[in-house]
């Protein structure tokens, strides 16, 4: 799915697949690593920024739109600076 075709219901499968799937499995090791969570195949990948997830994603010939977060983070990404 090309990401001009992502849409809100998209958004909010990717947020479910992830809430159960840190439900399921122990994530503690993880923490401050990158999920990418596919809407459509429910896959996770895990990497150290969404550019290491999308390298593995080219290397297995994957090629779909993903939902980021960070592990142990309410956000992906903030932006700011601390002042």
């Amino acid at each position: 799915m090309p990401v001009s075709e992502w849409t809100d219901a998209d958004t909010v499968t990717a947020q479910q697949i992830w809430a159960e799937y840190q439900q399921q499995h122990d994530l503690s090791d993880r923490t401050g690593q990158t999920a990418g969570i596919d809407p459509a195949s429910g896959r996770v990948w895990f990497g150290e920024s969404a550019r290491d997830i999308v390298a593995q994603m080219d290397v297995e010939g994957v090629s779909s739109p993903l939902y980021f977060a960070r592990v142990g983070f309410q956000s992906y990404l903030r932006k700011g600076g601390h002042r």
